[in-house]
C-alpha cells in the first residue's frame, strides 16, 4: 500500500478517494497462493479472510486486493501485545502454506490455538478456527481448536464436524467469488467504530454512530 495513504497518522482523504476510484475501475490480481491446492482458482484463503468474510465482505475485498490498514490500528497493536505477554511459554506464530496460526500444543492429537481478546466476534472466531482444523485434515493431520480469551480468564474448545466442513467449503466458494469481483459496498455496523478500514469505507461521510446492525 502505498505511503502517501497514511499521512500523520491519519487518511488522506484525496488519495483515498483516487485509490477508491482506481480499484473500481481496474482489475486487481488477488494474492496468489502456490501451496494451497484444496482450494480454488488462484485465490489464496486463510484464517484472516474467514473471519472477515462473517464480519464484512468489503473488508475481506480491501484486505485481499493488498490493502492491510489493520498493522496501523492501535487495537491491533494492543491485542498482539496481550498475546505475547500471556503466553510467553507458548506463543509461537506458526505458518502452514502460508497460514498463520497463534500456537500449537503437540500431543496425540494437535492443538491449534487462537487468542481473542473477547467473544464480540465469537461466530468468526469459530469459523476462523474450524477453517484451520479443516485444512489441517486435508493435510492429513487430525487436530483440535481452543479459542483462548485471556481477558475474559475463559477457554473454549472447537471440534471440527460434518457439517463445519459443509459451511467452510461454501465460505471458501464465496469468498472466491467475493475476492475476484467488484469491491462490495461497505454497509455501516457498530463495529465499524473501531474497525481499521472505517475512514476508507466512508471517506467525505459523516462517521456518527454505527446503526442497530452488528
Amino acid at each position: 500500500m502505498d505511503d502517501k495513504i497514511i499521512g500523520e497518522g491519519k487518511l488522506n482523504e484525496g488519495v483515498i478517494r483516487e485509490r477508491k476510484r482506481e480499484l473500481n475501475e481496474l482489475a486487481v490480481e488477488p494474492e496468489i497462493s502456490l501451496n494451497a491446492e484444496v482450494f480454488l482458482d488462484s485465490v489464496r484463503i486463510t484464517g484472516v479472510k474467514v473471519n472477515y468474510y462473517h464480519i464484512c465482505k468489503t473488508k475481506l475485498w480491501l484486505f485481499s486486493h493488498n490493502i492491510n490498514l489493520e498493522k496501523e490500528n492501535d487495537s491491533v497493536a494492543i491485542g498482539k501485545m496481550l498475546h505475547e505477554d500471556r503466553y510467553k511459554k507458548n506463543y509461537k506464530n506458526i505458518t502452514i502454506d502460508g497460514i498463520s496460526i497463534d500456537f500449537v500444543k503437540a500431543g496425540k492429537i494437535l492443538e491449534i490455538h487462537e487468542i481473542k481478546k473477547s467473544k464480540r466476534m465469537d461466530a468468526a472466531d469459530k469459523a476462523q478456527l474450524s477453517f484451520y482444523l479443516y485444512y489441517l485434515k486435508k493435510k492429513g493431520f487430525e487436530a483440535t481448536g481452543v479459542l483462548n480469551y485471556p481477558l475474559l480468564n475463559k477457554v473454549e474448545r472447537i471440534e471440527l464436524s460434518p457439517e463445519d466442513e459443509i459451511y467452510i467449503e461454501r465460505d471458501i466458494e464465496d469468498i472466491r467469488k467475493i475476492v475476484l469481483g467488484s469491491i462490495p459496498s461497505p454497509e455501516r455496523k457498530k463495529i465499524c467504530l473501531k474497525c481499521a478500514y472505517q475512514e476508507f469505507c466512508f471517506c467525505g461521510e459523516n462517521s456518527g454512530k454505527g446503526d442497530d446492525k452488528n
